[in-house]
Order: C-alpha cells, then structure tokens, then sequence
C-alpha cells in the first residue's frame, strides 16, 4: 500500500488460506468478502486482460508483479462484459494510474464491479506457499478479521470442483463476429462454443478470415451443425472440464465430421473425447512467460496461459514406433521434454481416432501443451495463442485453422511471420 496516495483511508483485510496461512492487508477493491480458489499469475503487464478473463472465475488471482494499476483501466482491453474472477491479491495498488487511455483506476473498477481485493501482502510469500502446497481454497474478508475464524470457513468452503462455472460464463443467445478478408481467400464459417471465452479470440479468428458465430456451452450439436459451419471451435473457459461432459461429446459428435480446434479448456475436452484423463495441475499455468516448444517446427514460442487442468499424453494411446523415433515406451515420468530434447513429435494409436500426435511441450515442467489428429482434421492447445495478455508467438494457430479448414497439409508446420515451411 502507498501511503502517500492512500493515507490509510481502505480498511482492513484479511486473506486467509485452508492451510492456515494469514495475511493481513488493506482493501483494494469492493468491501465484503469472497471465497474460491488461489492461484497466482506471472505476467509482468496486462492486469486488466486478467481480471476480465472468464476462465478466472470462481479463482483468486494473486498477481506477482509488485506494483499493479499503473496505466489504469481502458475500454478496448476488456475480454468479458463481466468481471468473473472471485477476488484478486497484489503488494502495492496504484490509485493514480497514468496513460491517455485510461478511463479509471483499477481500485475504482473493482470495487463498482463488486470485486473484493487486498493489498500490502507479501506475494511473494504467497507464491511459494501456492507453488509448495499447490492451489488452495481461500478467501479475503473485510468483515470477518479473526484468522483463526476465517480459516475455519475456508476449510468448510466448496472445492472448484463442485461447481460448473462454464455455464454462469458463456453467452446466453448466439452472436456473431463479421470475418475479415484475409488474403483474397473466401470467408470461412466456424462455430464457437462459449465455455468462457475471451474476446480476443473471436477476434483472431475473424482476423483469419472466419465468420463465428458464437454459440452457449450447452448448445446441442446437430444443432451448431445445422448452421453447416466449415469448423467448430471450443473455447477457453474455467474450473473442471468434468464439470462439462455434455461438451466433450459435442466434440465426439464433431469429430471426423467437420474440422475442429479448441484452445484450454477446448483442449481438455477434446482430449476427453478422444479418452484421455484429465489431471489437476499443481498449481497450474498462470502467465504471459510460459516456453513452449512447437515439436514440429522446433521453435520455442513464449506463451500466455491460464488454466490449473491438463491432459496426461500417455493415455491417448499406446506409442507408434515409426513415427516416434523408434521409441515405444512412453517416458515413465510423464516428463514430456523427453520428445523435446530429441526434437520428436511423437504418435499414439487411439483407439477412437486413430493417430494422434504430439506438437507443443511446456518447457517448465514437461506438460503436453498442444495435440494434433492425424486421420480426421482437428488440433487442440492447451495454452492461449491470441494472448491478451502476452506475447503473439503463437498466434499463427488462427491461420492454421483456416488452412485446415481448407484442407491444405502440413498447416501447423508452416510459420506465418515468415511464410515458410519447415
């Protein structure tokens, strides 16, 4: 907290984690109290893309970057109507942001948005424990500052897990977003199912040269398919994707009949689909400086991320020898810079789409962070190539969509920036 902006005017507050750990601060948002689950995010820049993005729902987002509100807050920056996130925690809160676009403080623009946030803790403190005991329920209160009783609350708080938040994040009627021309080829019509999504990746797509047509989560799928869409998109969006089975058989249903791409959340049910198992993260992805290695390409993009589930590769199937360098085990450890380190984008073998293969690994820890279907037309990543907030590395998975959608090859192996094939 700046004394010297704020004089000590906030209240008092409290976070307070099911481990027991308590850290007492200043109010720097909505007064009251929340409940859900911690993570934190890395990103050095990009706060308001954050607060806005509706996969952080039903989570509090501790940022580790120390001083938060610089340039305030601004109108083109939004990626959802509503604010969806439970609360957020920072060290130092600006209330006097300085740029020409900006409309209002973040302070202010949490608070009228009912969102509860705390100040003056110690994040780094905060991170550690999280990176040490993974993501945990917690909560921030200004009504409630006896910490024995508020870690008691948290204890008997509801995990994430219980609760579909997709369905309170995704649209209520379809909508579209007009495509763009996009190098004299004829506009493409895609169908996205809103599990959450951020509109910054509508605007990707429209970039592309894609007309989409967002649609709710739950929208039947003859239905999305009667709009004879050239390819079906599935979002990002928050918490448990077995929270949503009804979209992973969307996904079954349009496997094989039309193309299909999908990004986090859209990469977890489209592994789902395929039989996979989902895992929980430790503490999941948060960021915009997450490496990850493009297998067939060898580039290493520097990605954003948000998301606390994954898919576990080996349980696609059962390796193919000839297209994996000859190996035919999978790596004990589930270390997947094994294939990294060889520059291998390996194959399995599934038993409902035949082979799958491989494309990104995370480079922190070795987590699968992008699959390709090699028999019928369809890519999924787990992190988020339109950013918003980070670096645009990877942004040309837009376009691969749209030369998959034209059925050209190789469409993954091409680097846009350059216009080359590797």
């Amino acid at each position: 907290m700046n004394l010297l902006v704020d004089g000590g005017r906030h209240p008092r507050a409290l976070l307070a984690l099911e481990n027991g750990m308590h850290f007492f601060g200043r109010s720097a948002g909505a007064e009251g109290e929340t409940f859900g689950e911690v993570v934190f995010n890395t990103s050095m820049v990009g706060y308001q893309e954050i607060v806005s993005d509706p996969s952080y729902a039903g989570q509090i987002v501790t940022l580790t970057y120390p001083q938060v509100g610089n340039y305030g807050i601004n109108e083109k920056d939004m990626q959802a109507d509503r604010l969806h996130l439970a609360g957020l925690v920072v060290h130092d809160m600006c209330y006097e942001p300085s740029n020409w676009q900006s409309v209002e403080s973040l302070p202010n623009f949490l608070a009228s948005r009912g969102v509860v946030a705390i100040e003056d803790v110690d994040t780094r403190a905060l991170t550690i424990a999280i990176r040490e005991g993974g993501a945990m329920r917690a909560a921030i209160s200004t009504t409630d500052l006896d910490p024995e009783s508020l870690v008691a609350r948290v204890r008997a708080s509801a995990p994430i897990a219980d609760h579909n938040y997709v369905a309170d994040v995704s649209c209520d009627e379809p909508y579209v977003v007009p495509g763009q021309d996009a190098d004299g080829q004829p506009r493409l019509s895609v169908v996205a199912y809103d599990c959450g999504e951020k509109r910054g990746i509508a605007r990707r797509l429209s970039a592309a040269g894609c007309e989409v047509t967002v649609v709710p989560w739950d929208t039947p799928v003859e239905e999305a398919l009667a709009k004879d869409p050239d390819g079906v998109f599935f979002s990002n969006g928050p918490g448990d994707p077995s929270s949503v089975p009804s979209v992973a058989e969307a996904v079954r249903a349009c496997l094989g009949r039309v193309p299909v791409f999908g990004i986090c959340l859209g990469n977890q049910v489209i592994s789902m689909a395929a039989g996979a198992t989902i895992e929980k993260l430790p503490y999941g992805h948060h960021g915009g400086n997450e490496p990850v290695m493009n297998l067939l390409t060898g580039k290493v993009e520097i990605t954003a991320q948000n998301h606390n589930y994954g898919p576990v590769f080996s349980t696609f199937g059962p390796l193919v020898p000839e297209l994996s360098g000859g190996v035919s085990e999978h790596p004990a450890d589930e270390d997947l810079r094994f294939w990294s380190s060889r520059r291998i984008a390996p194959v399995v073998q599934n038993e409902r789409y035949g082979r799958i293969r491989l494309t990104h690994v995370n480079l922190n820890d070795g987590t699968p962070e992008g699959i390709q279907f090699l028999d019928v037309p369809a890519f999924s990543m787990q992190y988020h190539p339109e950013a918003k907030p980070g670096p645009n590395d990877s942004t040309y998975a837009f376009s691969a969509f749209a030369k998959l959608m034209r059925g050209e090859d190789d469409y993954l192996a091409i680097d846009v920036r350059e216009g080359r094939r590797f």
